[in-house]
């Protein structure tokens, strides 16, 4: 073996090396960005099951509750500047639009921030929305267990120890089935029209 092939054969394992290091970050990241398009069912089929919270009127709500209608699932926090506020109008807007066709859908919002959202500022916090919207919260362990469900993160921005904080979280907008089966998801920053052209495929 001359010289030269001696001093390119590593470098040779470092460009194999760095390639798969590459594509392994990029699966990792794949993970945490948020998809554009509707993805098949049988991508996913852990995410959802069951739960057991409190809505916006202080009641019981299970994943049973909802046995037989499609739910548009959303978590997030009514201290939310911008992202929450924003997917809801346009979730209730693209129900809108479908009218009766979207009779079987309940769009439901899950609080990541149980500790200053409580079941009065809930009911407040719906009512500016869909007449249909059910707003649900529960324990921090509660919670956590829905979130790692649905494959959600949420974790508090800024933490001084105050009650003036950000939370950050995932923007995912989930439709589940009559059965309580995953069907696909949106990303969260989809406009109206978007989301009534996706559910119109499942309705």
């Amino acid at each position: 073996m001359t010289e030269t092939a001696q001093k390119t054969r590593p470098r040779g394992w470092v460009i194999i090396v760095a390639a798969l290091l590459a594509v392994a970050v990029g699966t990792a990241i794949g993970f945490l960005v948020p998809i554009t398009a509707p993805q098949s069912n049988l991508n996913h089929p852990a995410i959802g099951g069951p739960f057991e919270l409190t809505d916006q009127q202080g009641r019981t709500v299970t994943d049973r509750t909802f046995a037989g209608k499609y739910m548009l699932v959303f978590f997030g926090y009514t201290y939310c500047p911008d992202v929450c506020p924003l997917t809801l109008q346009n979730v209730h807007q693209a129900l809108d639009q479908l009218g009766s066709r979207a009779d079987p859908v309940v769009p439901i919002f899950v609080t990541i921030d149980p500790e200053r959202d409580t079941v009065d500022l809930l009911r407040d916090y719906a009512g500016h929305f869909h007449p249909r919207q059910v707003a649900l919260t529960g324990s921090l362990e509660q919670t956590k267990a829905i979130a790692r469900s649905y494959g959600v993160y949420f974790g508090r921005a800024r933490d001084s120890g105050s009650t003036d904080y950000l939370m950050d979280h995932s923007s995912l907008v989930f439709l589940m089935g009559p059965d309580g089966r995953y069907v696909t998801h949106f990303r969260g920053g989809l406009n109206a029209d978007e989301i009534a052209r996706h559910l119109r495929r499942y309705l």
